[in-house]
């Protein structure tokens, strides 16, 4: 224990703009990647499907030739999956790339982020060179919209859904009053869908059809739990992906990737079973954490919490780097925009992992 705690005096102060960076956590502390319990990246606890390995070893011959550029394959069971057109999908190298392809392809006048958000909207709006507002939601709001946007003619709008980091779901009211006001200003709506495999029934995919000027981004990592392989897409009117499409730098999504993904789509009974796992162990969670000293919970519809801390004589920080010494990972909060040193994110993990953080918790806090 004494070793980790001169180990973690060497950290860097700044928080990782993505959460725990393990790899170099487990570098500079002379550890296993497998000997850090990392709760800073949200990702099933199941795991990844276990078909993978299988598809792996069948397409295996086949990275011989050049990727699938238009990842025919792929698409066409997603449009089977969530109900589309294969037209209405475009495929990349995770959602991060179909961010930043986005401000590109649009080249909006003016974007506005509804924040706290995922900071990779803002970095790729500034690559672009593309002024950027923030709409700012409060803790009274759960940070997240609750109410009619002025997007203050913005040309693109970013909205997760679920919020994040708070987890919470948005009105679906709300969702489409928002989208039917940015298609009358003939602007667009690029709502990030992440984590909404975990509560599929809620998905703004539906509406599609309504509004050809939403763009909806999807991702096989957290869901599925294959952030190893950068696989993302997008869900939208043909014509409006097609623009996207004709600027995306070829062959970014490899041919293992859109195998994996084929064998993701084909578990169903691995979708019901980590629905079920994620929304049992989320509650015993919140439930443990809401029992603690000095932390307040935030309620969530997905695989991970955000927790305020309210006891002066802790910050995220300090207790990162506590925890670090149980070889236990949190997400420092503080750099989301809009949120302080008083807030950290924990993904929901197994229950005795869970367990784990809770036990670390309870003896740092007492």
């Amino acid at each position: 224990m004494c070793e980790l705690m001169k180990l973690t005096d060497n950290l860097p102060e700044k928080t990782p703009p993505h959460g725990g960076d393990i790899y170099h956590l487990a570098r500079t502390m002379g550890l296993d990647l497998q000997e850090l319990l990392d709760f800073s990246a949200n990702i099933n606890p199941l795991g990844f499907p276990p078909g993978i390995p299988r598809a792996i070893q069948k397409a295996l011959p086949e990275i011989v030739h050049y990727p699938d550029k238009r990842c025919l394959g792929l698409k066409e069971e997603l449009a089977a999956y969530h109900h589309l057109q294969a037209e209405q999908i475009l495929v990349g190298n995770g959602s991060t790339e179909l961010i930043y392809l986005a401000a590109r392809a649009l080249r909006p006048r003016k974007a506005l982020i509804v924040a706290p958000a995922f900071s990779e909207y803002e970095h790729g709006l500034n690559a672009a060179d593309i002024p950027v507002d923030f709409h700012l939601t409060t803790e009274a709001q759960n940070f997240t919209l609750d109410q009619p946007l002025d997007f203050r003619g913005a040309d693109l709008v970013f909205l997760a859904h679920p919020a994040s980091p708070s987890g919470a779901l948005l009105p679906p009211d709300l969702l489409a009053e928002l989208a039917a006001g940015l298609e009358a200003a003939g602007s667009y709506l690029l709502l990030d869908e992440a984590f909404i495999d975990f509560v599929e029934e809620a998905s703004f995919k539906t509406q599609l059809e309504r509004f050809p000027r939403v763009l909806i981004l999807r991702s096989f990592t957290k869901f599925f739990a294959i952030p190893g392989m950068r696989l993302g897409y997008l869900l939208g009117a043909a014509a409006l992906l097609d623009r996207l499409a004709a600027i995306q730098e070829p062959w970014s999504v490899n041919t293992l990737a859109q195998a994996m993904g084929r064998a993701c789509l084909r578990d169903a009974d691995y979708m019901e079973r980590s629905r079920v796992l994620v929304q049992r162990e989320r509650q015993d969670l919140l439930q443990g954490l809401k029992s603690l000293p000095g932390l307040q919970p935030f309620d969530s519809a997905v695989n991970y919490l955000l927790v305020k801390l309210t006891r002066p004589d802790f910050t995220a920080a300090s207790l990162q780097k506590a925890l670090l010494t149980r070889r236990i990972v949190i997400r420092d909060a503080s750099n989301f925009r809009g949120l302080d040193a008083r807030f950290f994110r924990v993904a929901v993990r197994a229950r005795e992992e869970n367990q784990q953080l809770l036990e670390a918790l309870g003896h740092f806090l007492r």
